[in-house]
């Protein structure tokens, strides 16, 4: 079985351990990233939060300060509110209401402050999430393969939600929170020093313990995403076999083993809810004890003329105070310890190698060689796990116009020659010229660019039918040209009784039987200007009627470009200029089919063990 490069699984692909390798090969060179590139990457994601926001985010620090200061400066107002009340003063009132401006100023920009930091934490995450995508995107397939479609998935749902907490605590709520603190401690020391330390002994037994409460936090919150991230991963691959599951009914099973793998998950959350849920308390208990102390403590010390009654209201409204800061600086280390482990997770993508493939050059890039063949392969060997090639010393040349089709058993290799040819893995050794220049020596955009692709399992997009007619083009097409295309593989009647024709979306109630999808795949390749075709295993799901059609498409296809098939029936071969054997990963015979079948015993016993089978009896019309 051969490994599909753009797809998960196929009917003819590599076994198992050759599609996920043990020792994983070397990333090629065109998507490795410098040596700079991952450190620059994680600086990057460092800087996301302010780039072009330095107004919004000064707005919010000042904010945030004339929060801080009025909340501050309440008890002291209220110390002078006492005095006043023991002077019997005239300025009670005016003391009165200055309490009430600076608790309303302190509500009002603490609340535009939150406001507007929320928002800087939304358009960051925004950015994370299509950088995400853009860079999954862009990974080589076997690295896209390796992280897994759900585990990549996870980035965009839970942890960005983490990021965002780590976004908004960390760059001001913290040290906000951490300034109020500091101040409050020292406006208390001004006041009463002896009631300061009674408050700080009181306070810190309860922090330090609370410290080793964060700790553990981090570390199920690392196994927790991580976890969510595998768990993503295998339920998506699951949903994607559906239809084998209820073949199988397997779904009971299944339900059992996720069940499981949920409730594991489900352990590491309710730990992480509980070492959470000590915080507060905690704390609440330490003001509590806190708050016996001092007034025990200020009251013999107010008795004994050491503190006058404005500046023990003030220590005691300052201590009340003391607490919220306290518990939302703890509780914004919690946040920051989740938020650091996604943000971990995001720079481990970013990390990872990307193919430069998003624009092609302005002016086409290196053009073909005149003259020179489509493809031609030298000595090329290739092995998705080492130790256990696929491909071993294989050398051919697909001519610049016609029909080339590759056949041989499953297993054999065929499938991986097209991805070679694509580059999406790159060779061990040998050599592959496509246009007469060597595969390195291509731009990825611009040898993509020349090659039109059909893999075996005629992958679409859960897109309209127009969008997945136009993948790959860079210009509006009118609609006749697109069912044009369409009434040449026999498509045209089938899509216009669709609920919105080209503009169906594919999937759900609308989606298209397998051969449909397949001819949905061919019409895009006419549509396309490519001058190489590969199609892996195009008839395997079209009747007679339909691969009658094919065959004249490929027929004129083959008039004006190169052609490389990879057939499994006998009417495909026959009509090809080239048919080429491959057995083992080896070239075993080249020729035509009638030179082969005189030639070659092990291609004879191919057709004679319908390996290569010939069309239905179908008469065409």
């Amino acid at each position: 079985m051969e490994e599909q490069p753009p797809t998960a699984q196929a009917p003819d692909e590599e076994p198992a351990a050759a599609r996920e390798p043990a020792a994983p090969a070397a990333e090629p060179a065109s998507a490795r990233p410098s040596a700079a590139q991952a450190p620059a990457e994680r600086l990057a994601l460092s800087r996301e939060m302010t780039a072009g926001k330095a107004g919004r985010v000064a707005a919010v620090v000042v904010l945030a300060l004339l929060s801080t200061v009025t909340t501050l400066a309440l008890p002291l107002i209220g110390g002078v509110f006492v005095a006043e009340l023991e002077k019997g003063g005239g300025a009670v009132t005016s003391a009165a209401l200055w309490m009430v401006a600076a608790g309303l100023a302190a509500a009002i920009t603490g609340t535009l402050s939150g406001y507007l930091l929320s928002r800087l934490g939304i358009e960051l995450v925004t950015k994370l999430r299509v950088r995400t995508m853009k860079h999954a995107l862009g990974l080589p397939l076997k690295v896209a393969r390796r992280e897994g479609t759900g585990d990549l998935a996870a980035r965009l749902t839970s942890d960005s939600s983490q990021i965002r907490g780590l976004t908004e605590v960390g760059p001001l709520q913290l040290p906000m929170a951490a300034l109020q603190v500091v101040l409050t401690l020292v406006i208390m020391g001004f006041l009463d020093w002896m009631l300061l330390l009674m408050t700080v002994g009181s306070f810190l037994v309860a922090i330090v313990g609370v410290a080793f409460v964060i700790k553990a936090i981090r570390r199920r919150f690392e196994a927790l995403q991580t976890g969510v991230g595998k768990l993503s991963d295998d339920f998506v691959a699951t949903m994607e076999a559906l239809t084998v599951v209820k073949a199988n009914r397997a779904e009971s099973r299944l339900v059992r083993g996720f069940s499981e793998r949920a409730e594991n998950l489900a352990g590491l959350e309710i730990s992480a809810a509980r070492l959470e849920a000590m915080v507060v308390p905690v704390m609440t208990l330490a003001q509590q004890v806190a708050l016996v102390v001092v007034i025990m403590g200020g009251g013999v010390r107010y008795v004994a003329g050491d503190i006058t009654l404005p500046n023990l209201v003030s220590f005691l409204l300052l201590l009340l105070q003391l607490a919220a800061p306290l518990v939302m600086a703890i509780q914004a280390a919690g946040a920051i310890q989740a938020g650091l482990v996604a943000k971990q997770r995001f720079e481990s993508v970013f990390s990872l190698p990307y193919e430069q493939v998003d624009e092609r050059a302005a002016d086409g890039g290196p053009a073909p060689v005149p003259g020179a063949p489509a493809v031609v392969l030298d000595g090329v060997g290739f092995a998705y796990e080492e130790g256990r090639p696929v491909l071993d010393e294989v050398g051919f040349t697909v001519p610049r116009h016609g029909l080339t089709a590759i056949v041989g058993r499953s297993g054999a290799g065929k499938t991986t020659v097209l991805g070679l040819v694509e580059r999406f893995m790159d060779l061990d050794a040998g050599r592959i010229a496509v246009f007469g220049r060597d595969l390195p020596d291509w731009p990825l955009p611009e040898l993509r660019g020349r090659i039109a692709y059909v893999d075996q399992s005629f992958t679409l997009l859960r897109d309209t039918v127009r969008n997945n007619l136009l993948l790959g083009l860079d210009a509006s097409v009118p609609d006749e040209v697109l069912l044009d295309a369409l009434e040449q593989v026999g498509l045209r009647d089938e899509i216009a009784a669709l609920p919105a024709g080209l503009d169906t979306r594919i999937g759900g109630d609308s989606d298209l039987s397998g051969g449909q999808r397949q001819r949905l795949a061919l019409a895009r390749v006419l549509l396309s200007d490519a001058l190489l075709v590969l199609l892996d295993e195009p008839s395997s799901q079209l009747d007679s009627l339909n691969e009658g059609r094919l065959r004249e498409v490929v027929d004129r296809l083959a008039e004006d470009r190169a052609v490389l098939v990879v057939a499994h029936r006998l009417s495909t071969v026959q009509h090809a200029r080239h048919v080429i054997l491959l057995d083992q990963g080896k070239v075993l015979a080249q020729g035509t089919h009638e030179a082969l079948m005189s030639e070659s015993e092990p291609y004879a016993e191919l057709v004679r063990g319908q390996m290569l089978r010939p069309a239905d009896p179908v008469r065409l019309g």
